[in-house]
């Protein structure tokens, strides 16, 4: 079996001409090209990034007519590929990111094929001061953004996917439109016997931010979380996992339009159905919980 076929997919929404120039820039400078980069404009209409001579691979532009979301963007580079039918791994990146080092390509071929059962490598996120949040850390409690290993969950900003994964457990839940949809694709993943690696050498460069900037944060992260569980998770632990992160969110959160916002999403999440519910088995709750974040935090 040869080489994985590597794809690059990039969702964006037109407002970052100068991020996006920077990012295909570094993707350009990878000692492993991909064979093919996706960009997705969401909601917007894109210049043709296939008349730069330095883009490796095949490049294709895609124009939404509606903001999808970031899930529901990667959905359509992920629709792309398939009919392209010749990539085995895609790499999601954000549009503010950036890859400092040239081997990051080549760290995930590697990577993937070592190991026929990794579904989803994940990367370590610094900003430009090499800093990683302690949110950007895959593990509760985790203080140490340079250890790697196999983890329960991964980072959106930059991360890999094995398409024969997705061809499995199917691709972003769409209709969360921002916030868990990581979460809900590793939980997906997990239950189906995948492994999830962080993988801290592979780093995406990317400005310190906070979720919180984004004026729909409070309301979808409620309203997500509770999907996300009415989903996957058993029913037992359903109340458990909902009554940790209200503590959490309470003891948290210092803005009381916030927290009005927040209470407002989570009835949201309680009252619109949640989409398919296809709860992950028992031995996936342990499995997640050795690997030290049961599906309650």
């Amino acid at each position: 079996m040869g080489a994985p076929r590597i794809a690059v997919a990039v969702v964006t929404m037109g407002n970052r001409p100068d991020e996006v120039d920077a990012l295909l820039t570094s993707v350009a400078k990878q000692d492993v090209a991909p064979h093919r980069i996706v960009i997705v404009g969401n909601g917007c209409r894109l210049p043709d990034f296939s008349g730069r001579p330095d883009l490796p691979g095949e490049v294709t532009t895609i124009d939404v007519e509606e903001n999808l979301g970031c899930p529901g963007g990667r959905n359509v580079a992920l629709a792309r590929l398939r009919e392209f039918g010749d990539t085995d791994i895609v790499v999601e990146l954000d549009d503010d990111g950036r890859l400092v080092d040239a081997d990051v390509l080549r760290g995930v071929r590697d990577l993937f094929a070592a190991d026929d059962r990794l579904g989803i490598v994940g990367f370590r996120i610094a900003d430009e001061h090499g800093e990683t949040q302690q949110r950007h850390i895959p593990r509760v409690g985790a203080s140490d953004p340079l250890r790697g290993g196999y983890v329960t969950g991964f980072l959106g900003g930059g991360h890999a996917l094995r398409m024969a994964m997705l061809d499995e457990t199917g691709d972003w839940p769409a209709e969360f439109f921002f916030a868990h949809e990581e979460t809900d694709l590793a939980w997906r993943a997990a239950d189906r016997g995948w492994r999830i690696l962080y993988a801290p050498e592979l780093l995406l460069q990317h400005p310190k931010t906070s979720p919180a900037r984004h004026a729909i944060y409070y309301r979808v992260n409620a309203r997500n979380r509770v999907w996300l569980v009415r989903r996957r998770l058993p029913l037992p632990l359903i109340p458990l996992h909902l009554g940790v992160w209200t503590l959490l969110t309470l003891a948290r959160t210092r803005s009381g339009n916030g927290l009005r916002a927040w209470f407002a999403g989570f009835v949201e999440g309680v009252r619109q159905p949640a989409g398919e519910r296809r709860p992950m088995r028992w031995r996936t709750v342990w499995r997640l919980t050795r690997l030290g974040r049961p599906p309650v935090i």
